[in-house]
């Protein structure tokens, strides 16, 4: 790493994304505005969640985690030719086996929806515009796989800023999409939601060509060539088959969520959707930045056998995760209402629909901080070339997810009025759950409480492994992070006490009161942390 330490690598990738996480919020109340939750919008959701799930594999997952520590041991033992073949020989392939993918997908979309959305029914609208929106948006998968592929080249150089900016290039796609294209639809006699499916398929593209340039200025464009029997790129593909499970589990457990959502009152999906988007800046931000800068930085540690800088690059991590953490799951928490009401309730989200994705981000807010934690914890096992580990965690947590997710939807038929009013009228489970209004935030506490396992598990695993050694302050840190948090939540509590009823406002006081509210705590946590005696250059790393 640097001069500059991780924390400054952490700040320009973090920079970058901001860009691309306020661009994501435009495009979220762009949604929210010409279709808001509608059942064409919840087709939209499960066909773009579908190749989304790839992308997750490729940029923060799978790929990722077996290809950069890969990268990092040829960097750092072989010559620019090597490194340049072994990045063609892994193009190469990857393009192959996504081409085959692509195919598969494409031919069968109606089956592949079938497992994904079970609750469409198969001879509806719905389930037609979904099958004809994931055949336009897979394709998507291919090319930032790709994308994702040349990300990790140019942040094995400490080249972060490019990577991290590119999404901002499919939330200007999209929004075009949104405002222009659905008018276009429209004389065709097409849905206005198809546009958004072209809208994903050219950001592919765009994302992949807009990062080739760097690439070319490092001599490291990729000339794509098969690399079946190249040992660097078995290599990768051993390492990928336990982290194809592993390191995505996040997102397992969100495609499984979705295919029960189908099931709930008509708008659920997009409930979970917006909630996902409003976790993503902390997440988007903070989590994937550090983890991003973490594991070539583990990676290169771990292959120069430097144990205490490995070490050290851990707590840093941790520290890091835990500052940010806990009070932005505190911030999500008390101003769920308030965040809904000023980013996204106009046009044609209700304040029916505020209300419901307040109880689904409640939900899952209480889980910010493991996610965040993850995203070191994963790292410290791949880094080391060790997949088994995280797979271990990964399986228990999705099972646990399953049996909470339905442990807790029949505790929402059974155990409540309503539930077991519409499971007396109905007779069928299923129909009742339809009828259940909120069912969706047990998805979302399922999906908190999973994430808690997951990232309890890999600490556990990693304190076993002694390859971890805390550096000393820990608990004067704690205490530090506490003592700003509490500060933080009564200024919070205090404003949200003063101004009451937010759906009710127009947008600007909406927008000019969550300002203040947001921007107060934040001060206050700063002011606290600055008194007693955090200081940026803590945070540096080494």
């Amino acid at each position: 790493m640097s001069k500059g330490g991780l924390l400054r690598s952490s700040v320009i990738f973090s920079s970058m994304t901001f860009i691309s996480r306020v661009t994501g919020l435009l495009r979220d109340q762009v949604y929210a505005w010409h279709f808001g939750a509608s059942p064409w919008m919840d087709a939209f959701f499960v066909a773009f969640r579908i190749p989304n799930f790839m992308r997750r594999l490729s940029a923060e997952g799978s790929f990722s985690m077996a290809f950069v520590p890969v990268l990092a041991e040829y960097k750092e033992r072989h010559d620019h030719a090597a490194v340049k073949d072994l990045i063609d020989r892994v193009t190469g392939t990857l393009t192959a086996a996504l081409l085959v993918l692509t195919t598969a997908v494409i031919l069968a979309a109606e089956p592949v929806m079938r497992l994904f959305a079970p609750g469409f029914d198969p001879n509806g609208e719905q389930f037609a515009l979904a099958v004809e929106m994931l055949q336009i948006t897979f394709p998507y998968a291919l090319f930032i796989s790709l994308a994702s592929l040349a990300g990790g080249v140019l942040n094995s150089y400490e080249k972060f800023a490019i990577p991290a900016l590119s999404p901002v290039l499919l939330n200007i796609s999209m929004i075009a999409a949104a405002v222009c294209g659905s008018s276009l639809m429209k004389p065709l006699g097409l849905n206005p939601v198809l546009a958004l499916a072209w809208g994903v398929f050219f950001a592919g593209i765009l994302q992949l060509a807009f990062q080739l340039p760097a690439l070319k200025k490092l001599g490291l464009l990729p000339r794509p060539r098969w690399g079946g029997a190249h040992p660097g790129v078995r290599k990768i593909l051993r390492l990928m088959v336990p982290t194809l499970f592993g390191s995505s589990v996040a997102q397992v457990n969100l495609l499984l969520n979705t295919a029960l959502a189908s099931f709930l009152i008509v708008g659920s999906v997009s409930w979970l959707y917006l909630t996902d988007r409003l976790l993503e800046f902390p997440l988007g931000m903070f989590g994937v930045a550090i983890g991003t800068v973490i594991l070539p930085h583990l990676s290169k540690r771990h292959a120069a056998t430097d144990v205490d800088g490995y070490s050290k690059g851990l707590d840093w991590g941790f520290r890091l995760c835990l500052l940010i953490g806990i009070p932005a799951c505190l911030g999500l928490v008390l101003c769920a209402e308030a965040l809904i009401a000023a980013l996204f309730q106009y046009g044609k989200l209700t304040p029916n629909d505020t209300a419901m994705i307040r109880l689904s981000l409640m939900a899952q807010s209480t889980a910010v901080p493991a996610f965040l934690l993850v995203k070191v914890l994963a790292p410290a096992f791949y880094s080391r070339q060790d997949t088994k580990t995280p797979v271990k965690s990964a399986v228990v947590s999705v099972v646990v997810n399953l049996v909470a997710t339905l442990t807790l939807l029949l505790a929402a038929v059974y155990l409540t009025d309503v539930g077991q009013a519409a499971l007396a009228r109905t007779g069928d489970l299923r129909e009742a759950l339809g009828e259940v209004p909120g069912a969706h935030a047990c998805l979302a506490l399922a999906i908190a409480i999973a994430g808690w396992t997951n990232a309890l598990q890999l600490a556990w695993y990693l304190r076993r492994a002694k390859v971890y050694r805390r550096q000393p302050g820990w608990g004067r840190f704690l205490r530090q992070i506490a003592v700003a948090s509490v500060a933080m939540a009564a200024v919070v509590l205090s404003l949200l006490w003063l101004w009451q009823g937010w759906t009710g406002w127009p947008w600007w006081e909406r927008l000019l009161k969550l300002a203040v509210v947001v921007g107060a705590g934040g001060a206050v946590y700063g002011a606290a942390l600055w008194l007693q005696g955090i200081r940026p250059r803590d945070l540096r790393g080494h």
